[in-house]
């Protein structure tokens, strides 16, 4: 469950797939993962600003924090527009660098590529979507 992840949010992020509810509080996180409330604090603030949880109030005012199968395409979602910016920032340099530089000819390249697997990576988050929609069939006996 890494995936570049440091190890603490990699853990957080771990126990909250494997929690039938899809959802914990900060205590149970520290409670299960035998940690302080600072390293949840942390790891929870980095899993937001990727949009790999998002943190709901419940009825005792407590903070949630929930995964559910819409964060892993809004997360993609987040990063294919992030990549947009890598484009943007990329073309920006062509023109202040000058068309005719090989420093231009490398940003301009950086930009295609990028632009292009942005592109695919929203195409296949659309057309995949409906994925972590469907209901796996009762296997027959």
């Amino acid at each position: 469950m890494g995936q570049g992840l440091p190890k603490m949010t990699a853990r957080v992020l771990t126990c909250l797939f494997t929690t039938d509810a899809g959802s914990v509080t900060a205590s149970e996180l520290a409670r299960r993962l035998q940690v302080s409330p600072a390293s949840i604090s942390k790891a929870i603030a980095f899993l937001e600003s990727q949009s790999l949880v998002r943190r709901e109030r419940d009825e005792r005012r407590r903070d949630r924090y929930i995964v559910d199968d819409e964060l892993f395409y809004q997360s993609t979602i987040a990063a294919a527009r992030a990549n947009e910016q890598l484009v943007q920032t990329a073309r920006q340099g062509v023109a202040v660098l000058g068309r005719d530089t090989a420093a231009a000819a490398r940003l301009e390249n950086i930009a295609r590529f990028l632009d292009f697997i942005g592109e695919s990576i929203l195409r296949a988050a659309e057309q995949a979507r409906e994925v972590l929609h469907t209901e796996r069939a009762e296997e027959a006996p």
